[in-house]
């Protein structure tokens, strides 16, 4: 997801309408000097990985298929900036695909705010 940090506003996906997932607890707003609000990171979805060798890597077309170390369904690694920070599920966003938050664990930007 390319965010663009001229953009004025945020935009969140939220899905009120889903009777599976249960709400997740409010958190508390998280407040940020307003001059490290806009340093930007990379936020990446972790789909998975698979551990192969050179060989393997140099037989690799495009009709190959490498299993990955996640199972179909899975929810999927949160990074920021590489660092894991929580699991969360593909979402279609109109015709981009999104992510769905399911949970956040290593995120605290608590620790960071004075």
């Amino acid at each position: 997801m390319d965010m663009n940090p001229n953009d004025q506003e945020d935009v969140i996906i939220d899905d009120h309408d889903d009777p599976v997932t249960p709400a997740a607890a409010p958190r508390a707003p998280r407040s940020l000097p307003q001059m490290m609000r806009r340093i930007p990171v990379t936020l990446t979805l972790e789909v998975g990985s698979a551990r192969i060798s050179l060989q393997e890597l140099m037989s690799i077309g495009p009709s190959s298929v490498v299993p990955l170390d996640t199972l179909a369904g899975e929810p999927l690694v949160i990074r920021v900036n590489g660092a894991p920070i929580g699991r969360a599920e593909v979402v279609v966003a109109g015709e981009q695909y999104g992510l769905k938050v399911i949970d956040l664990d290593g995120l605290d930007l608590d620790a960071i705010a004075p």
